[in-house]
């Protein structure tokens, strides 16, 4: 019998059309096909504001909340400004993580992973990120650790395909072992993922 594929809401930290992290989510979501990748657009949410938040929040923020809810995990894709991740990824997760108790992250598999042009492959904004994550109790992926550098070797300028053969065997290997992570702790999100006896 079929099962449907574990759903993962996708959260970009780069609002640049066609930005080095868009294209690595995507390469990400082609080297994983057990996994149903969905792209969640946050560049239009508003900053969050505790007194919008009423018996009727704001539209954008109450499908932002639905779609991450409805997620099995959460992959977090981000460049690095300033040291540290861009101000549109938190945002997007302090509207995910209010009302207070009412976290849509709570339990959540998640990974996260960052690129840059530079060398360090954005490591900073990769290690703030998985701070502010233990805040949402959310079940992290810890290795392999992903940090890609160099990233504009490493993208076809106009298909945005992956033309180093290293870089693409390390996002394979990182979708396996996403897929593997959320099989192992994910099973309450997806019982279809629960091992076979």
């Amino acid at each position: 019998m079929p099962t449907t594929k574990p759903k993962i809401a996708v959260l970009i930290g780069s609002l640049r059309r066609n930005s080095f992290s868009q294209q690595l989510a995507n390469a990400v979501a082609a080297a994983t096909p057990g996994l149903a990748f969905e792209m969640i657009e946050i560049g239009h949410l508003s900053f969050y504001n505790q007194d919008l938040e009423t018996a009727t929040p704001p539209e954008p923020w109450v499908h932002f909340r639905n779609a991450i809810r409805s997620a099995d995990a959460v992959l977090f894709v981000t460049p690095e400004y300033n040291r540290s991740y861009p101000a549109v990824l938190k945002n997007a997760i302090d509207i995910g993580s209010r009302p207070f108790g009412k976290s849509v992250f709570d339990g959540k598999p998640a990974a996260v992973i960052s690129q840059s042009p530079g060398a360090l492959g954005a490591v900073n904004a990769n290690i703030a990120l998985r701070q502010v994550l233990v805040s949402q109790n959310m079940l992290t992926l810890a290795k392999p650790e992903f940090y890609l550098g160099n990233t504009r070797t490493i993208f076809d300028a106009d298909t945005g395909a992956v033309t180093q053969e290293s870089a693409g065997k390390f996002i394979a290997a990182f979708g396996a072992a996403f897929t593997a992570w959320i099989a192992r702790v994910g099973v309450a999100q997806h019982p279809a993922l629960a091992p076979a006896h």
